[in-house]
């Protein structure tokens, strides 16, 4: 089965980040989910050069400062295995365009809970909340439900 290499990266600004609300490509793994900004190595890529394309492409912003908080491995039984580099970004360029793949959003940080996320993405969520040294989380899916989490290579709760 393929295996897939990815940027995701959640720009911060004034206690909210930059979500992109998946609600316009058809077939769509993500669907109708808020995750951040990013997508697939292009051939020849390093994860920096696929961060800056992949936020340029989908939000119109230049990357200026950015920090890599870890990695992110999803296993499933439907989709390829993936290996996510994530980001947060503190600084760009530019100005906020429209995207293909959905609507962007700043949303609050206390709010994103609330919202229709995947149950890995609420776990490296909070560890970006905690600011988690650079971490490895490994996620475990059977279609889309959690079925087990490892945080540097230990268990953890999936809830």
């Amino acid at each position: 089965m393929e295996t897939r290499l990815t940027t995701l990266c959640y720009p911060e600004r004034g206690g909210k980040y930059l979500l992109l609300h998946r609600t316009k490509k058809e077939n769509d793994e993500n669907r109708d989910k808020w995750i951040g900004i990013g997508g697939k190595f292009e051939p020849g890529e390093s994860p920096e050069d696929c961060l800056r394309r992949e936020v340029y492409e989908e939000t119109g912003l230049t990357l200026t400062a950015w920090r890599f908080r870890g990695i992110v491995t999803f296993v499933s039984d439907v989709w390829p295995c993936e290996y996510m580099h994530l980001y947060t970004a503190s600084d760009w360029t530019g100005e906020l365009r429209s995207c293909d793949e959905g609507e962007l959003a700043w949303i609050d940080k206390r709010e994103l809970y609330g919202l229709t996320l995947w149950q890995g993405d609420r776990l490296f969520l909070r560890l970006l909340e905690q600011e988690t040294p650079f971490f490895s989380l490994k996620l475990e899916y059977t279609g889309e439900v959690l079925r087990h989490a490892e945080l540097d290579g230990v268990p953890i709760p999936t809830e």
